[in-house]
């Protein structure tokens, strides 16, 4: 695929404030039009020194069962400040005797910069697959230490309370809004009126803060009926992607946790979104999409809100069920929140396109028939 043509006349949105430049690069080098608006702050807010020695001299108070670190920024930023203050061998010392957890890559280059070594790490890099790890252990009386990320993990560490650790959480940094949020606003209305074609986010922070700027200018239900149908949401990796579960919005991201691999599938997705989607469906018929256009063996099918959601839900997981609980969260906003909204959608689903269409799955939920 020439990178020159690849993406030319799509429209995408850039939430990233860190290394922006180079994602933004590599877009516009696809021929893409990019908007950017950083959702957070260019530098995370630090906590003063104070607080973030007072952590560590309590860290250093006794033996560490368990160390769990997170993200890598935060492991270098809390090691260089240790170092600042003589503290950095005893740090080291303590972590190197501890059983120590690494979610991701990035934690465990910074952990092996500093001489230690990881026991353990998801392949997914998502930490609730940590806390799966730590789940049906014997905790009690464990001290395990928390190296926090951008945001609070105050409910992990209630979580392991629950089964009997000690739990010390270090916050080395918090990450902010941007401080000027006109640019955010902006990407909030062109979303909502369906003017972008994608739009990647690097954080899960990033897509909190987006959300909140959506509430603020009294456009989240617009945006969230915007990313279930045209707008694709583009995520780094399924740690960021996750953030968008409680939205009821689909995501869509690379095998591998990159900048590089999220510009490189989405430069593979957004051509075959234009050019529609085609499935043959058990009895014979084709259904097509194309952006909010439905047509059935060449006939345009309109649907309303509820069962349209739906349908998006059932057609991207083809042949596949999908629960009940899911596709409740794939409908609008303002829909009645409970399994027989799901039903009544499935109904009007089924008398637009036919009973045999939308298969139910006993105790399961629902799928789409399609051809064998």
């Amino acid at each position: 695929m020439n990178d020159a043509l690849s993406l030319a006349g799509f429209h995408v949105g850039v939430t990233a404030a860190r290394k922006a430049e180079e994602q933004v690069e590599m877009l516009e080098r696809r021929g893409a039009k990019v908007t950017w608006a950083p959702a957070l702050s260019a530098e995370p807010n630090r906590v003063d020194e104070v607080a973030l020695r007072e952590a560590t001299e309590r860290v250093l108070g006794g033996p560490i069962d368990i160390f769990i670190a997170t993200t890598g920024v935060g492991m270098k930023a809390w090691f260089e400040a240790a170092e600042d203050w003589g503290l950095l061998d005893r740090l080291v010392e303590v972590v190197a005797r501890a059983e120590i957890l690494a979610r991701g890559p990035k934690s465990v280059g910074a952990l092996r910069a500093r001489g230690l070594r990881e026991l353990w790490t998801p392949e997914s890099e998502e930490f609730d697959d940590v806390l799966r790890h730590l789940r049906g252990r014997d905790l009690t009386g464990k001290r395990i230490v928390v190296q926090e990320h951008g945001q609070s993990l105050s409910m992990v560490a209630h979580a392991l309370r629950r089964q009997g650790a000690v739990v010390e959480s270090v916050t080395v940094y918090r990450l902010a809004a941007a401080l000027d949020p006109t640019p955010i606003f902006g990407l909030v209305d062109q979303v909502a009126d369906g003017e972008l074609d994608a739009v990647t986010f690097t954080s899960a922070p990033a897509i909190a803060a987006f959300m909140d700027a959506a509430g603020s200018t009294g456009r989240r239900d617009d945006v969230i009926a915007a990313l279930q149908a045209d707008v694709i949401a583009c995520c780094v990796g399924p740690v960021t992607a996750a953030a968008f579960e409680m939205w009821g919005v689909p995501t869509i991201f690379p095998e591998r946790s990159r900048t590089g691999a999220m510009v490189k599938f989405l430069e593979a997705e957004l051509p075959s979104r234009r050019a529609g989607l085609s499935l043959e469906l058990a009895g014979g018929h084709v259904l097509l999409l194309h952006g909010t256009d439905i047509l059935l063996d060449g006939v345009e099918v309109r649907l309303s809100p509820a069962p349209a959601a739906v349908l998006q839900a059932l057609v991207a997981q083809p042949g596949n069920v999908v629960s009940r609980q899911a596709l409740l969260a794939m409908l609008p906003s303002g829909t009645a929140g409970s399994e027989h909204a799901v039903e009544m959608a499935v109904a009007r689903l089924r008398a637009a396109l036919g009973t045999r269409v939308v298969q139910t799955v006993v105790k399961r939920g629902y799928r789409l028939a399609v051809a064998d």
